[in-house]
């Protein structure tokens, strides 16, 4: 299920991609592929509030750029590559979830993405 999607995602990034090229800021591509991902019938969320908590307290929160089928999280860049602070980044966000998978899709000079999945038993420790 989650590689049909993905395989979706990355199909629409491409379309994005090769529609607007390199050079806008990044909400722009968001915006344009959330449309593409709807299109599709995917479910989609833009700039979803996730709060993180550490020993059970929260202590801030991020917005994810989109939220596919509430199984895919998407990292969107517009950076002449991806940094691994890029991969870090997304890896923390599944950390802060249940979402076990994630995709960095970077609209650069020339497009460019990474998968990434965090799966583990001890993810959202229960809030007090």
């Amino acid at each position: 299920m989650n590689r049909e999607i993905t395989d979706k995602i990355i199909k629409a990034y491409y379309k994005v991609y090769n529609e607007l090229w390199y050079g806008f800021f990044e909400r722009v591509y968001e915006n344009a592929l959330f449309i593409e991902l709807t299109d599709m019938g995917l479910k989609c969320e833009k700039q979803r509030s996730i709060d993180v908590f550490y020993k059970g307290v929260k202590i801030g929160n991020y917005f994810a750029d989109i939220i596919v089928e509430d199984k895919i999280i998407l990292e969107l860049k517009a950076a002449e590559g991806i940094a691994e602070e890029h991969e870090f980044q997304l890896v923390n966000y599944l950390k802060a979830t249940e979402i076990e998978v994630g995709l960095l899709l970077n609209f650069g000079k020339a497009p460019e993405f990474k998968r990434k999945i965090f799966t583990n038993n001890n993810k959202r420790i229960a809030h007090r």
